[in-house]
């Protein structure tokens, strides 16, 4: 219990509510020589519990729900992208230039998934960018160039590649002091809005974010997992993507589930995204720090404009330090905080059995987010969260410790799945793995196709 004590004490959670989260310990659940199995029961325990609290203010309850974490339920969901189907064909993970290369001093990865960084990675190593680019030909122009070099000339070119770091190496560099005096989950009252009075909710699933509008601008992983925890608790999640940068599919598939989704320009269409601001009761967003305060939605901004809400920002880096506005990827943040040394072997760097950094930290900001309404639903006051994958990371290499298995742990299970009709076919999913009793089991409903929702609200608020 101590881990989720700290992610659960990391977004202001009162410890006498610990005494309601139960665990169902597995062995070999996401095995690692890092403790991933301890961070992943400890986000989603502490994103359960925060669920559960919010549900029993809601509903007038006078004990706030049991919680159950089930390791095999956490485990499926921690590898959602690679477990996802539909009409059976299995998904695309990595795409071939996304992946380990060897340099002339080290180890460099690189992240090439969406087309715009698969050109800008091609040319910045002086290869066609519109053109097919073998392996073999990229391999060739890194190997005789240093992590580093590679690093910069791509950074420098708006691509993604990373240097592979040790720990040590990690903790020397001006992004980790940046970090290292940062709480897990930054959290902050933006004004003095007056308490919002919640709308009771009643029935069968308890629903503690029922009626509540979420506008969700995230994208790839950790983001959207926040925003798809939302939507199982009830709210109304629309998800809001530019129409030239549209969603891979199969991350559509997964991680949009419960959700509706539309394009937006917001260059040219500022007045749908200010009517729907003027209903949201919380924006949340996944771009680099300080990339869309162009358009106003700095967290001071969009309070100023819709008093009481709740902001809620995630990035890679930080939104501090050298590196506070570098894109970045679960996958890249292992391979510089050290992670990816550690869990290499025989000189070669290995990754984590899951991108847990993404996923932890996902259902941290939904937490966050939770908890934030609680908070405010008493004391009043906008108010803005934030988090970093490389924070989440330094937390699992450095604040955590693997549990003993104990005489209670249970076998592992195989990934609990499910299915389901879909706009998109037949979709196979993992189910999610936030329980408390209850609650919803499922989202309400699967995902549509992507950008094919109106840039407006569904449901009646639930702040009266």
């Amino acid at each position: 219990m101590t881990e989720i004590k700290f992610a659960w004490d990391a977004v202001g959670g009162d410890p006498a509510l610990l005494s309601r989260v139960s665990t169902v310990v597995r062995r070999g659940a996401l095995e690692a020589r890092l403790p991933v199995r301890e961070l992943a029961r400890s986000c989603v325990g502490a994103c359960a519990l925060a669920a559960a609290e919010l549900g029993a203010r809601r509903a007038g309850l006078a004990e706030v729900p049991e919680v159950r974490v089930d390791d095999a339920a956490v485990a499926a969901a921690f590898h959602s992208e690679r477990l996802v189907r539909v009409d059976g064909r299995a998904p695309v993970v990595f795409a071939p230039l996304s992946r380990f290369w060897r340099t002339a001093d080290g180890w460099v990865r690189t992240h090439a998934n969406y087309p715009h960084h698969r050109a800008r990675l091609l040319g910045a190593l002086g290869l066609p960018r519109d053109a097919p680019a073998p392996v073999e030909d990229v391999a060739a122009r890194l190997a005789g160039r240093s992590a580093l070099e590679v690093e910069e000339t791509v950074y420098r070119a708006g691509g993604l590649a990373v240097a592979l770091r040790t720990p040590e190496e990690w903790a020397a560099h001006e992004q980790s002091a940046a970090l290292v005096g940062r709480p897990l989950v930054e959290r902050e009252r933006l004004d003095p809005a007056p308490a919002r009075v919640l709308a009771p909710v009643e029935g069968t699933p308890l629903l503690p974010a029922a009626g509540l509008r979420v506008l969700d601008l995230t994208r790839v992983l950790a983001g959207p997992v926040a925003t798809r925890t939302l939507a199982l608790l009830g709210a109304d999640v629309l998800r809001v993507d530019a129409p030239r940068l549209p969603e891979l599919p199969d991350l559509h598939a997964d991680t949009d589930i419960g959700k509706r989704s539309a394009t937006l320009d917001l260059a040219t269409q500022r007045t749908v995204f200010e009517d729907l601001l003027a209903e949201a009761d919380v924006v949340v967003t996944g771009y680099r720090p300080g990339s869309l305060d162009r358009f106003g939605l700095s967290p001071e901004a969009l309070a100023e404009r819709r008093p009481g809400l709740v902001v809620a920002q995630v990035s890679a880096w930080g939104a501090y330090g050298p590196w506070g506005g570098r894109r970045g990827f679960d996958s890249l943040v292992q391979v510089a905080t050290g992670i990816a040394a550690i869990e290499g072997a025989a000189a070669e760097p290995g990754a984590l059995p899951a991108q847990a950094l993404d996923h932890g930290t996902g259902y941290l900001l939904a937490a966050a987010v939770l908890r934030a309404l609680t908070e405010q639903s008493y004391d009043g006051g906008s108010r803005f969260v934030r988090l970093a994958l490389a924070r989440t990371g330094a937390w699992l290499t450095h604040g955590i410790e693997h549990g003993p298995a104990g005489d209670t742990a249970h076998d592992a299970a195989h990934p609990r799945l499910a299915e389901r009709d879909s706009a998109l076919g037949r979709l196979r999913y993992a189910p999610p793995p936030v329980s408390f009793a209850g609650g919803p089991a499922d989202w309400a409903q699967p995902p549509g196709a992507w950008g094919s929702d109106a840039p407006r609200w569904s449901r009646a608020q639930g702040w009266s």
